[in-house]
């Protein structure tokens, strides 16, 4: 404002006879102006346009001169690269402050501040921000199961689970990735005299479509303390209840398509995995990883898709030498099939699956999925064992909460 001031001061005086402007010394200005003009006089060249005039600011004195008498460029330059960095940053820091707010408000062109009542409380307009934010959390991200689809085959997922320390963490986490599944029924069994109250509030508040059942298995097939004998089929009795109450519960020359995958709660499964199975006609496979000793075990598949045997070392031989997590059965195959069941006695540690798919198809009938049996969509992960030294010493002890 000083030297604008100053400008209008020289233009009034200038003469056109290309005489210089009287001086205007330092005892000329008012009292508070003098230490901006000190702090000008410290400058070499001080330079403002106005009018097409020059008014520049020397040793404590200023004086105007034709325009046309430009300051030299490296002037300029430094002035520019003064400037630029800071225009640069303010109009950043005003549009990533104020484009949020806009994109949240827009509405067809309406704004909401034009048309709220006039004096209104700012703390009714936040209010209305965290409603929005509410709303769109409510419909996209806690909204489950997916809706559900007339045109999708339905996945029957069965799942035997028993009670442990981390029995809630892996059905939890098994949960969230099932929530992502349209089309979806979870077939929990359990290895109990009954059902447990701690599945049976997990699955009612999940919200996906389940049924909850239970079989406990006999003493003398149960483990025996840390012990993990390959023998002992665990979860056989629960897998083969699962599939008893899917031929009483569908008719056997039911039309209905549908596929039955049996899913451990203790691995990790990749989406796509879902959506590959979905289409399988009878017996879908792919790899496993983590099992058999190995970074993964797969079908062997020749060049025209067809799958002629087995990437394991672990008995090679065996009819089926596949995991549990690496195939998915149609389901009117499985109604059609009453006989087919996991078998409970007189099988080796590792031909559990073998015992079910031989009775349902041929090595030929096999359905190669992910990408010819190249793809990694599940894993045969394992939830570390907790060290629970500690309870029981100085009061930790507190049944009462749920883990």
């Amino acid at each position: 404002m000083l030297v604008s001031a100053l400008a209008d001061r020289f233009w009034r005086q200038w003469t056109f006879g290309g005489k210089r402007c009287p001086s205007l010394r330092v005892p000329d200005l008012a009292p508070g102006q003098l230490p901006l003009l000190r702090l000008l006089s410290g400058w070499t060249l001080q330079t403002c346009f106005r009018n097409g005039w020059v008014v520049n600011a020397g040793n404590e004195e200023l004086w105007a001169q034709p325009a046309l008498e430009m300051p030299k460029r490296r002037d300029i330059l430094a002035i520019v690269l003064i400037v630029l960095p800071w225009t640069l940053l303010i109009t950043v820091w005003h549009q990533s402050t104020l484009a949020p707010l806009l994109a949240v408000h827009k509405d067809e062109g309406s704004d909401p501040r034009r048309d709220a009542v006039p004096g209104a409380d700012s703390r009714e307009y936040c209010m209305s921000d965290r409603d929005i934010v509410e709303v769109v959390r409510t419909e996209y991200v806690y909204t489950r199961p997916p809706p559900w689809s007339d045109t999708l085959p339905t996945i029957h997922v069965v799942t035997p689970t028993y009670s442990r320390p981390v029995q809630k963490a892996e059905l939890t986490r098994m949960a969230n990735t099932l929530l992502h599944v349209p089309n979806l029924h979870w077939l929990v069994v359990e290895d109990a005299p009954r059902r447990t109250p701690l599945t049976a509030r997990l699955l009612r508040d999940t919200g996906l479509n389940y049924t909850h059942l239970h079989v406990e298995t006999p003493r003398n097939y149960k483990l025996r303390g840390d012990a993990r004998d390959p023998r002992i089929p665990r979860g056989t009795m629960q897998r083969n209840l699962a599939l008893r109450w899917l031929r009483e519960t569908f008719p056997r020359n039911s039309t209905q398509p549908g596929v039955v995958y049996f899913a451990d709660d203790d691995n990790t499964y990749s989406l796509e995995l879902f959506e590959e199975m979905r289409s399988t006609r009878r017996v879908s496979v792919w790899p496993v990883a983590f099992v058999g000793g190995l970074r993964y075990e797969a079908p062997r598949v020749n060049g025209a898709g067809k799958v002629v045997g087995w990437k394991t070392v672990f008995d090679p031989h065996r009819p089926f030498a596949i995991d549990m997590a690496g195939f998915a059965v149609n389901l009117r195959l499985i109604l059609q099939r009453s006989q087919a069941y996991f078998k409970l006695r007189g099988v080796k540690g590792g031909y559990q699956e073998s015992s079910l798919l031989r009775e349902l198809v041929t090595l030929n009938d096999l359905e190669p999925k992910a990408s010819n049996c190249t793809k990694i969509l599940v894993w045969h992960t394992r939830t570390e064992k907790p060290v629970l030294v500690n309870e029981g010493k100085k009061g930790f002890t507190d049944p009462s909460v749920e883990i």
